[in-house]
């Protein structure tokens, strides 16, 4: 799929949680995106050069929008945090890879997010139920802003997880996963990386299949500068070594073949 720079129209946004904003973009984009993708949006500061890669949380095809939540880090989500309903933005897209939908089929399917690696799980659910399957989704939050948590019940069963307690199962998804007794064919995950780590020796030793987003800095969000690679089992035929481009070989990929 050809990447394009085009132009969007904030259509709404607000803050949902401390830092956390959720933004609706009006753009052709919509038409060709799915669960697990991402977007690049450049910052109108012209010193900001490079594109914030941010998770599609979720797509709406009739009106030609896209939903993005994100966290405030840095310059460019600050930058983002103050745009109002039709401030035009500049965005990169459709990037990377989604979860493949063909594999739960057939399974008991559950979904992991942790913190803002919840967003993309929104699509990921909804595409789920539309394909006529209804899955498990375990949600982990730092403390009692659960953020989306309404949303997701439209499309699967909810569990929650809080690092405080303050919530659900005290500890992280898989505390949750294994006092509820949850025991999945397939899980489709998105978080920080030590999340995704247990994630996938979970995997390892249940012997369900695991499907990771990464969640990692870029740079280019195309696959040139080799800005965001991890280690993979098999040779990438870019860099010809034993490595892949998060942006473009993922964000999304079966942990079996990663190196995390």
């Amino acid at each position: 799929m050809a990447k394009k720079k085009m132009t969007a129209t904030v259509f709404f946004q607000q803050e949902i949680a401390p830092g956390i904003f959720d933004m609706w973009l009006t753009t052709e984009l919509a038409q060709e995106a799915g669960a697990g993708q991402f977007i690049g949006v450049y910052p109108g500061d012209q010193s900001k050069l490079l594109p914030r890669p941010i998770s599609i949380c979720e797509v709406d095809k009739e009106n030609s929008r896209l939903r993005i939540v994100y966290r405030v880090a840095g310059g460019g989500t600050d930058e983002f945090s103050s745009y109002k309903a039709g401030r035009k933005v500049e965005i990169l897209g459709v990037l990377g890879n989604g979860f493949p939908l063909d594999a739960a089929k057939d399974k008991k399917v559950v979904l992991l997010g942790g913190g803002i690696g919840i967003p993309p799980m929104l699509e990921l659910a909804k595409e789920l139920k539309e394909a006529g399957i209804r899955p498990t989704a375990v949600l982990g939050y730092r403390d009692s802003q659960l953020f989306l948590k309404e949303d997701l019940e439209k499309y699967a069963e909810v569990l929650i997880a809080t690092e405080d307690g303050s919530k659900g199962c005290k500890g992280n998804v898989l505390t949750a996963m294994e006092e509820k007794g949850v025991a999945p064919d397939v899980i489709m995950a998105c978080g920080p990386m030590p999340m995704l780590r247990a994630i996938k020796r979970y995997s390892e030793t249940s012997g369900c299949k695991a499907y990771i987003s990464l969640e990692e800095r870029m740079a280019c969000g195309v696959g040139a500068c080799l800005g965001c690679v991890c280690k993979t089992k098999k040779v990438d035929h870019h860099s010809h070594v034993n490595n892949a481009r998060i942006c473009t070989d993922g964000p999304v990929f079966d942990a079996e073949d990663v190196e995390i």
